[in-house]
């Protein structure tokens, strides 16, 4: 199989003022969900809070793609793992190692992703607030179901997976 190429010289435009539109319009953090959870107060089940600290927190993601995944992010909204104070990426790696050992605990899954995606072109949902997931992965979790109609099942409501998940994290 080859790979071919399709020249389309007339897309730079879109592409650059795209880009120009979507950086002019994620620096603030107004209107942005993570900061409206940051906003929220402590921990709790409501919020989806799991757990958090001056300068960094985990919580829930309201669209898992399996039961016990976390988004984990800083406090303060920045787009970009580079823009981290030396402060916030020692306290966000050491979030996500922790949520890492939390949702082996509570879940014993066969293995874990955590990744992240940044910027929009990437696949973020949300590119102007750098999070990273950590998720529980099992031998064959994947069916029928999301192969063929694009639906996941999820076995345990957000509220069980808080419950888990909070009483499982535990700073060293």
């Amino acid at each position: 199989m080859s790979l071919e190429q399709l020249w389309a010289g007339w897309r730079l435009e879109y592409v650059q003022s795209a880009s120009a539109a979507e950086r002019l319009g994620a620096d603030d953090g107004s209107g942005c969900v993570f900061c409206r959870i940051v906003a929220s107060g402590p921990p709790s089940e409501e919020n989806g809070i799991v757990w958090r600290d001056a300068l960094s927190l985990a919580v829930l993601n309201l669209y898992p793609y399996a039961s016990g995944h976390l988004l984990v992010m800083p406090v303060r909204h920045v787009a970009g793992l580079h823009e981290l104070t030396p402060e916030e990426s020692v306290s966000l790696w050491e979030a996500t190692r922790t949520a890492l050992a939390a949702i082996a605990d509570a879940y014993d899954p066969d293995g874990l992703n955590m990744g992240g995606n940044l910027g929009r072109a990437a696949g973020a949902g949300i590119p102007g607030h750098v999070h990273l997931h950590a998720l529980p992965r099992w031998s064959g979790d994947t069916n029928f179901m999301t192969t063929v109609a694009g639906v996941r099942v999820m076995p345990e409501s957000l509220t069980e997976s808080w419950r888990r998940l909070h009483g499982a994290w535990t700073v060293s």
